[in-house]
């Protein structure tokens, strides 16, 4: 009896050491994905940097009339639009298009996950702010 109780807890332990673990790599962050400056549109760079410090990392990015940019996640990060355009943006629950105005500002906590794609006819500039 006393061997039976062993058995069962024994078992017990592994489908809990197994829940543990696979619960840590379904909450591990995909590293295949890249960041804004890694990220590009069919092979070619769309952001820059403008400015890095131990503070931030400020980059540039624009986007031609049809240009995008790929699949790709942020950190913490400022954002401010130089110039506007229409995009149409994916994320991870939908698809949807915007009209991003001129001088326009936002601030995302993260972002696991996006890409976009310039549907307009005009070629819009970003500014990205990302505090380290």
């Amino acid at each position: 009896m006393k061997k039976i109780k062993q058995l069962k807890n024994l078992s017990n332990c592994r489908i809990f050491f197994y829940f543990i673990f696979f619960t840590i790599i379904s909450c591990k962050p995909n590293n295949n994905l890249k960041d804004p400056l890694q990220a590009g549109w069919k092979g070619e760079k769309v952001c820059t940097i403008l400015e890095e410090n131990e503070k931030i990392r400020t980059l540039k990015c624009v986007f031609p009339p049809g240009i995008g940019h790929e699949k790709h996640f942020h950190a913490a990060h400022f954002g401010y639009t130089l110039k506007g355009s229409k995009f149409r943006i994916t994320d991870l629950t939908r698809t949807t298009e915007v009209n991003v105005l001129d001088n326009y500002s936002f601030y995302n906590d993260k972002i696991e996950w996006h890409k976009v794609l310039n549907i307009g006819d005009s070629t819009a500039i970003f500014l990205i702010i990302e505090p380290k």
